[in-house]
């Protein structure tokens, strides 16, 4: 990926590496300028735009992204839709989340602009409740490093949310000579 400025008359199909404002119309960093655009920014009088040119090989942001979330063996979780180079995936269920450690450390160990983030281990989440994150740092990444995410994230299980499930449970109580028999039957009545 290489950044710099560049001609608005060339920069179609670039990403813009800088939000600007333009006739009342805010195109944000990131955005993947259009032809549109281009007929846009000129007609505002802008002759140049700092712009994220990809190399061969280099993947976008939110596919990268979405491409590691999808790879990562995940049971009770939902993956959302990437945005901005980050995908958020949210317990389908009220439970217990599990994260394997080691996975995840190994996923952030293949490059630094990969980060996977979790939950900690064993947290009690809510439905759609947010467990853990991908992000993808610039703009894009090289394909190999993607590739390489998905096969460390295909490995094995990175994270679940195990749902809550009603069990039984008895009481058993002794009763000591001094015990009041309202102090049983009320202990009692908080297991009911």
């Amino acid at each position: 990926m290489k950044f710099g400025p560049c001609p608005v008359a060339d920069a179609e199909g670039t990403i813009l590496a800088h939000s600007i404002q333009v006739n009342g119309k805010r195109l944000r960093k990131a955005h993947l300028l259009t032809h549109e655009d281009i007929e846009t920014l000129g007609a505002a009088g802008v002759s140049t735009v700092t712009v994220a040119r990809l190399d061969a090989g280099d993947i976008a942001e939110n596919e990268a992204a979405e491409r590691i979330a999808r790879a990562m063996r995940t049971d009770g979780v939902e993956i959302r839709t990437a945005s901005t180079g980050r995908v958020n995936l949210h317990a389908a269920t009220a439970g217990l989340l599990t994260v394997e450690k080691t996975r995840i450390d190994a996923l952030n160990a293949i490059d630094p602009v990969i980060t996977v983030a979790t939950l900690a281990d064993y947290s009690t989440v809510e439905a759609g409740q947010m467990v853990a994150t991908v992000k993808i740092i610039p703009y894009a990444v090289g394909g190999e490093l993607v590739a390489a995410a998905e096969a460390k994230a295909g490995e094995g299980p990175a994270l679940a949310v195990h749902p809550f499930k009603s069990l039984s449970v008895g009481l058993a109580q002794t009763q000591l000579a001094g015990t009041k028999r309202s102090v049983l039957d009320k202990t009692a009545e908080l297991t009911d």
